[in-house]
């Protein structure tokens, strides 16, 4: 499989404090990679960091075949590497869904009538198409989640970064937005400590730890559980009706 981002022995800190220590993993075509790990061990500056949100001091990020360091080198990377925040209320903030959903596409170099068209296009395609001319800041939660969604598949990205993408959301939205994750082909890395939605979703997972990343596997037997194995890392099929935990 073709190789999209590699993060090889990644130094970051912060405020003096080494957040990432040595972090190593690769991300392929294709695959939906599940990042787990306690509270504060790093995951989101793990996200940050392959899209340039924070500094390495050492180490190497490859993406998508290039080596960036400084800031316009980072550009096209985001172009390709789509964000999904943990509170949608930091991505969305234009005045009306298809605004917000139309904005990458303009950043892209649509015209406005190519990037509305696509938003629109995005929305239809996850069944969204009714808030189109809804006030954004008037949403449900559930509904800004998939709002934010469709503002990154709108361009077009070949990896998915999906910070707690499932937080807060009541069991109708997580379970649709479950669904449309399921049915796209993009390369996902997704944190989260819903063992029940990675148990669907992940093709294999990784745990953040003391900085490093080491493997992980996803349990699903009658409680979804995640835990390091020091062996090579494998997910049991998720058993049907099974009540949710962490772990």
């Amino acid at each position: 499989m073709t190789v999209l981002v590699t993060l090889e022995n990644v130094h970051v800190a912060r405020a003096g404090r080494a957040v990432l220590n040595g972090a190593t993993l690769s991300l392929a075509a294709g695959e939906r990679v599940a990042l787990t790990g306690p509270n504060g061990a790093g995951k989101t500056t793990l996200l940050r960091t392959i899209v340039g949100l924070e500094r390495i001091t050492a180490g190497r990020l490859v993406a998508f075949g290039t080596e960036p360091k400084r800031e316009k080198e980072f550009r096209p990377v985001r172009a390709r590497a789509a964000f999904l925040f943990q509170d949608p209320d930091d991505q969305l903030f234009c005045p009306t869904v298809l605004d917000d959903v139309a904005f990458g596409p303009l950043n892209l170099g649509l015209g406005r009538a190519g990037a509305e068209a696509r938003a629109r296009a995005v929305l239809a395609r996850l069944d969204l198409a009714g808030l189109a001319d809804r006030i954004t800041w008037r949403l449900s939660g559930g509904e800004k989640r998939l709002v934010a969604l469709a503002a990154i598949l709108a361009m077009e990205p070949d990896v998915l970064l999906l910070d707690e993408p499932t937080n807060a959301l009541d069991a109708p939205h997580r379970e649709k937005l479950t669904d449309i994750l399921a049915g796209l082909g993009t390369a996902m890395l997704i944190v989260s400590h819903d063992a029940g939605f990675l148990a669907r979703l992940a093709t294999r997972a990784l745990a953040l730890e003391d900085g490093r990343i080491v493997p992980a596997a996803i349990h699903s037997h009658r409680m979804p559980h995640i835990h390091a194995h020091g062996d090579a890392p494998h997910r049991h099929p998720p058993a049907p009706d099974a009540d949710l935990a962490d772990s």
